[in-house]
């Protein structure tokens, strides 16, 4: 079992920068890709970075590209979300997610991962 645990969320203006943690449990952590998606409200979950287990390579919503880069330190547990030029738009609770030994490479569909956050809220005024 992998357990997931967000930080870092809070209130920023248009423009300022976040950086999100997650810390997971597990002592095969290293070889779970691992994803950010986002949430507001009335929506469902978006899609927003995804890290193969390596740590080599990254891809990223066209929403976020350019502005947030998604990293990971296996040796701490953690995954990292970097953001940049925050926009209201962005305005979410974000989640963390493992993919699991199933994951079958679909990276920005939730179901292909196993295990989920709970969240941290990140809120930006405009």
């Amino acid at each position: 079992q992998v357990q997931l645990v967000e930080s870092g969320g809070g209130l920023v203006q248009a423009g300022g920068s976040l950086r999100l943690s997650c810390a997971a449990s597990g002592r095969t952590f290293s070889s779970y890709a691992m994803g950010w998606f986002r949430q507001a409200p009335g929506k469902e979950r978006e899609f927003v970075a995804h890290i193969r287990w390596s740590g080599g390579s990254t891809y990223y919503a066209d929403s976020v590209k350019g502005r947030f880069t998604m990293s990971r330190d296996n040796a701490k547990n953690t995954v990292y979300l970097q953001m940049n030029s925050l926009k209201p738009e962005d305005t979410a609770v974000y989640h963390c997610a493992a993919a699991g030994p199933y994951y079958s490479g679909i990276y920005y569909l939730p179901h292909e991962y196993d295990y989920w956050g709970q969240g941290t809220q990140v809120t930006v005024s405009s």
